[in-house]
């Protein structure tokens, strides 16, 4: 493909900037708009931010290495590479009950910084193909992932109880029904002012099971008040 893009798109002119940095806005939104509907902290405009800001980068260092010699033509993109994360850290937060969330959408702006860095140097194929795996894996494949963990043997569970007596007779009955708990932790329940206690943990079963049907058997026994997968 490289072969039908014009030289003058490889060469820093108005035109070739003006294409570089546009298929890094159309790019940056692309990617941005799947988060935007999920109502994720980095969304449409976030993404298109970074994806153009990358691409310029890459724009300025080839700049400055045409007009100085002896300069590294890889210097300013991998100080982008490493910085990016400090953008991704920020989207990425931790619940009351230890989930953590935010990951994809870190990874999703590493990625897009990445797609700008490569249309900033005018290599256009790797990055509309990038832009197109990343989009795919961002926005159809969550459902994929979806499916596969509802069907594993591990399960994080967090569990509310009235009593801490209830605790234990809930680990005496997993075990019972063959399963192991391992990563027990004890917290509070989450309602204000609430007596009751609570549980982290994780469920292993001994065989494959949907996780609907397991939160289903859970959320049925005597003891239990609030069960929720994390």
């Amino acid at each position: 493909m490289e072969s039908y893009i014009p030289e003058g798109l490889k060469e820093l002119n108005l035109v070739s900037v003006t294409v570089r940095l546009l298929l890094a806005l159309v790019c940056g939104g692309i990617l941005g708009v799947e988060r935007g509907r999920k109502k994720r902290p980095a969304g449409f405009r976030t993404y298109m931010l970074v994806c153009v800001g990358a691409a310029l980068v890459m724009i300025t260092n080839q700049y400055i290495t045409e007009s100085y010699s002896g300069t590294d033509p890889a210097r300013m993109g991998a100080q982008v590479i490493s910085g990016i994360g400090f953008l991704g850290a920020g989207t990425i937060i931790v619940t009351g009950r230890n989930r953590v969330k935010g990951l994809t959408t870190a990874a999703g702006l590493w990625a897009a910084a990445c797609v700008g860095l490569s249309l900033g140097i005018g290599f256009y194929t790797g990055a509309l193909v990038g832009c197109v795996l990343i989009f795919v894996v961002m926005a159809l494949l969550h459902r994929l992932d979806d499916w596969v963990m509802a069907s594993t043997k591990v399960i994080n569970l967090y569990v509310e109880f009235d009593r801490m007596a209830d605790v234990g007779a809930f680990i005496r009955d997993m075990k019972e029904q063959g399963f192991r708990i391992s990563d027990l932790e004890m917290t509070r329940a989450n309602g204000v002012g609430d007596a009751g206690v609570a549980i982290l943990c994780t469920l292993r079963l001994p065989k494959k099971k949907p996780h609907a049907e397991i939160l289903q058997m859970l959320s049925s026994a005597e003891q239990v008040r609030y069960v929720e997968e994390l």
